[in-house]
């Protein structure tokens, strides 16, 4: 009985040990680490073709920039830089309406210059346009034989070559980096056309308005239309008198 007690004692006296031995050997519990942030969301970038598909009536611009390869450097401009694309689209109609000089004898380097011209690499909002024409001519994408002259006009953005004049008339996507405004005309830059240009067409003469002097009066107005009333006014005074007249005339006769 002592022996089996004694095993006993020595069996729980072993198990106690070698748990003491495991919790001292045991490595401790690896530190809290804060959660990995959540990547930050990849830049929306605006998709040009997809603009100007449906933002207004540009399908022969957009055409020239897709056939050129032109979009696709506003598009990496717009992408992959800091510094944004601002640019001017000219409308359906101002294609239509560019008769001289022609933009068909244009060729394929001479076209792509035109496009680029269209643009500048950087974005610039309405507001900033007012600074920018204190500047002087600013360079485009087709580089500094190309500029574009500003001017702000009571909040009017006029945009000038030596071809062409013309204005910003609205905003179709102004949102950093990109900034897509519509012009009238197309514009046309001095390093292609040259310097011979033709003499813009006269004005149409103002319309002649005559001055009240030169218009009947009233009075005259007045005068002609009682001339009539006077003449029957003489005529009737005339009649009342004629008899008077043929007796004086008899008498006269009598006496002599």
């Amino acid at each position: 009985m002592a022996k089996m007690q004694f095993s006993i004692f020595i069996a729980v006296a072993f198990i106690v040990f070698s748990a003491s031995t495991n919790a001292k050997t045991a490595s401790p519990p690896a530190p809290m680490l804060p959660p990995t942030p959540a990547p930050a969301p990849a830049p929306h970038h605006v998709n040009l073709t997809e603009l100007l598909s449906v933002a207004g009536p540009f399908h022969t611009f957009l055409d020239y920039l897709l056939s050129s390869g032109v979009i696709e450097t506003f598009q990496s401009q717009a992408n992959n830089t800091e510094e944004g694309v601002t640019i001017f689209v000219p409308k359906d109609d101002a294609f239509k309406a560019q008769k001289n000089p022609p933009l068909s004898n244009l060729t394929k380097d001479q076209l792509k210059q035109l496009l680029l011209s269209h643009a500048l690499p950087h974005y610039y909002s309405l507001s900033e346009f007012k600074n920018l024409s204190q500047s002087g001519p600013v360079s485009t994408f087709a580089g500094g034989q190309y500029p574009l002259k500003f001017t702000d006009v009571s909040g009017t953005v006029r945009i000038e070559t030596l071809w062409t004049r013309t204005k910003v008339s609205s905003s179709v996507f102004s949102t950093d980096p990109v900034a897509v405004y519509q012009v009238n005309r197309v514009l046309l830059p001095e390093a292609i056309f040259g310097t011979d240009v033709p003499p813009m067409p006269a004005p149409a003469p103002a319309p002649v308005v005559s001055s009240p002097s030169d218009s009947p009066s009233a009075d005259s107005d007045e005068a002609n239309a009682s001339s009539p009333k006077s003449s029957h006014k003489n005529s009737a005074q005339t009649l009342a008198l004629a008899p008077v007249a043929m007796v004086v005339s008899g008498l006269v006769a009598l006496f002599l």
